[in-house]
């Protein structure tokens, strides 16, 4: 079984270029689905060496009241820390702080930037700066400093294939101000960093998600590793940073031991934050543990046992764990604070699907209701229409007149009157089954097919539904479960009539414009069968009959709107949406699921104790809760 589809904390998608095959990577890396089951095969068949124990001191020993175990991240024998891989493993994925840190975190119950080895930044016309904190040490005992800023974001100008690259679509150069202008202090470093934003193509807010997303690295570290082997990223990426001399970190753990079976973390009591942003303060746990789970199942039975503290995993009717100790986010439903939006992109190329009516019609045939509370154990808001989240932060963007007036809703009678409207009409057999659908010049409109991946139950789940509830309106739908590699290659290419994914899942500064972006840009426009890496459903070819400028008008200016301004164009832009119908979103969920047990830790934030937001210790933002919860039975 697969982990949770519903944990996509590490989805957040950036424009590329069409390039083969890295870019596909960075999303698969970020899925964590297929290299694991790569990596298991190869260490059966003895290929993978990183799979092979590494010679440490065993965690088995460990103090039970030191050691916080974590679930969910990783998903297979590790391999490889490297920090510039598109496929890292715990801690090195990315969103994860605890080893390699960011310049700022997103708080994404407040909206608001937070600063980790950045302590500021300011905004003009034409760029950011950046003021990194004077007192951020790597674990060498090094400053960090803006020359290993610069150097991290000019790797990715330089190899093109590393997940930093996509960055240099918005930027046009990385400076260090106080070293052209001659002013560094003596005895100092520069901690002035501008980021100047391509005047082409600006967009601030794409930038602000590279402050939150994208690891730092030691400049004297990776440097010379990389010239040891000539330069060559390829070469440098097998190197695998189990060596402590190689993983010089920021963050307040350390690697303990890598195992096949779990990864373990030892707290670095040195850390710059505990004095700069914990007034001197200790993470409570000493160590940290992510063992290596085969399923949900057992992550599930782990989390109940008090084996393990914290999970990021699928789990059922998650209110019958409570009387074990198992808590989330909220006390009852949704459980879950929900941050993303699973669909259904549609091929328009293909017919009847090239049909705006066809695609409306759809969207007030499927049963929500159902979805929510069948498919996904009821954590979830009710759906609401649209790519605006109608609760939390974006839902002083959300317009319920629009929602009214443009919007798709369950409202089986209204589909089918869509369908007779536009000439389709439904043949159904003796048993009230649907065998077909006729257009209006009576000839079979195509079978529709949703693919999903084979395996994924909750998907499985709700395409089924879907399945369902189109067919009783007349539309002639049927599932189709792929293998996860077929799933992938058709995602990508666009051989589909539908599919199942979650757009920009993450929650970012960019929010909600990059998820209508991720669903509806055609800057990167390529027909069926070449890749794309956004607007799988190649809606709104601009160079075809029909092209709506007004929508890439949209997506291209709201990045750099502020105010009244701001909200009037996510208004409009969400409205083309609704109106156009290019996916049919299908139920919210959370980024990431959260959900912890108090046998043996306490002090986990909650709604009623929103001290950080419900993610996984080290996790973003979560890394917070660190330094707040304490083992039962001490002070």
């Amino acid at each position: 079984m697969r982990r949770d589809s519903f944990d996509t904390s590490a989805f957040t998608h950036r424009e590329r270029p069409k390039r083969e095959p890295k870019p596909v990577l960075r999303l698969l890396r970020r899925r964590a689905l297929l290299a694991p089951l790569l990596a298991a095969g190869l260490c059966l068949l003895g290929g993978l060496g990183g799979c092979k124990p590494k010679k440490a001191d065993s965690d088995s020993s460990l103090p039970r009241n030191q050691t916080l175990y974590i679930g969910g991240r990783q998903w297979g024998p590790p391999s490889s820390i490297n920090p510039l891989a598109p496929q890292p493993d715990w801690p090195a994925i990315s969103g994860v702080k605890l080893m390699y840190e960011t310049l700022f975190f997103y708080d994404l119950l407040t909206g608001k930037m937070v600063p980790l080895l950045a302590e500021s930044y300011t905004e003009t016309p034409d760029s950011f700066e950046v003021l990194l904190h004077e007192k951020a040490r790597w674990s060498d005992g090094k400053p960090v400093t803006g020359e290993d800023i610069k150097y991290t974001f000019d790797l990715g100008k330089k190899h093109k294939d590393i997940p930093i690259a996509p960055i240099w679509t918005y930027l046009s150069a990385v400076r260090l101000p106080e070293v052209e202008a001659g002013s560094v202090p003596a005895g100092g470093h520069p901690r002035r960093i501008l980021f100047e934003f391509n005047k082409e193509k600006k967009n601030p807010l794409v930038v602000l998600d590279a402050f939150e997303e994208y690891r730092m690295l030691p400049k004297h570290v990776i440097e010379p590793l990389l010239a040891s082997v000539n330069g060559d990223m390829n070469e440098f990426l097998k190197i695998k940073f189990h060596d402590p001399k190689q993983a010089v970190v920021s963050g307040p753990y350390r690697i303990h031991s890598i195992e096949n079976e779990k990864i373990a973390l030892v707290r670095r009591d040195d850390y710059w934050g505990n004095e700069v942003l914990h007034g001197g303060k200790l993470p409570g746990p000493k160590y940290i543990v992510h063992p290596v789970y085969k399923s949900n199942d057992h992550f599930s039975i782990a989390l109940q046992q008090g084996r393990l503290d914290v999970s990021s995993t699928f789990i059922p009717r998650i209110w019958l764990k409570q009387p074990k100790g198992v808590g989330t986010w909220f006390s009852k439903p949704p459980y879950y604070l929900g941050s993303a939006i699973p669909m259904l992109f549609l091929n328009v190329t293909h017919p009847p699907l090239n049909d705006v009516r066809m695609r409306r019609a759809m969207g007030f045939s499927i049963n929500y209701t159902d979805i929510r509370e069948l498919a996904v154990s009821g954590y979830s808001e009710p759906l609401r229409p649209g790519l605006i989240l109608p609760f939390g932060l974006e839902s002083k963007y959300f317009s319920e007149e629009d929602a009214k007036k443009y919007g798709t809703w369950f409202d089986v009678d209204r589909a089918k009157q869509l369908l007779k409207e536009a000439g389709y009409r439904p043949v159904w057999n003796d048993k009230g089954e649907l065998v077909e659908t006729r257009d209006a010049q009576g000839n079979k409109v195509p079978t529709v097919y949703i693919k999903s991946p084979t395996g994924w139950t909750d998907w499985e789940s709700i395409v089924r539904i879907v399945v369902r509830s189109m067919r009783a309106a007349g539309i002639d739908a049927r599932e189709r479960f792929v293998d996860a590699s077929l799933f992938w290659g058709a995602l990508y290419t666009g051989t589909f009539d539908m599919i199942m994914w979650t757009p920009h899942s993450q929650p970012t500064p960019s929010k909600p414009w990059s998820r209508m972006d991720y669903v509806m840009a055609t800057a990167d426009f390529a027909p069926e069968g070449e890749k794309m890496f956004k607007n799988f459903g190649r809606f709104n070819n601009p160079k075809a009959p029909g092209y709506v400028p007004r929508i890439d008008e949209l997506i291209q200016t709201i990045p750099v709107m502020k105010g009244e301004e701001l909200a009037k164009g996510l208004r409009e832009l969400n409205a083309l949406f609704m109106q156009y119908q290019p996916t049919l979103p299908l139920v919210y969920r959370a980024d990431q699921l959260y959900e912890f047990s108090t046998k043996v830790w306490e002090g986990f934030p909650t709604s009623e104790n929103p001290y950080a937001p419900p993610q996984v210790p080290g996790d973003r933002m979560g890394t917070e809760l660190l330094w707040h919860i304490r083992a039962k039975g001490t002070n």
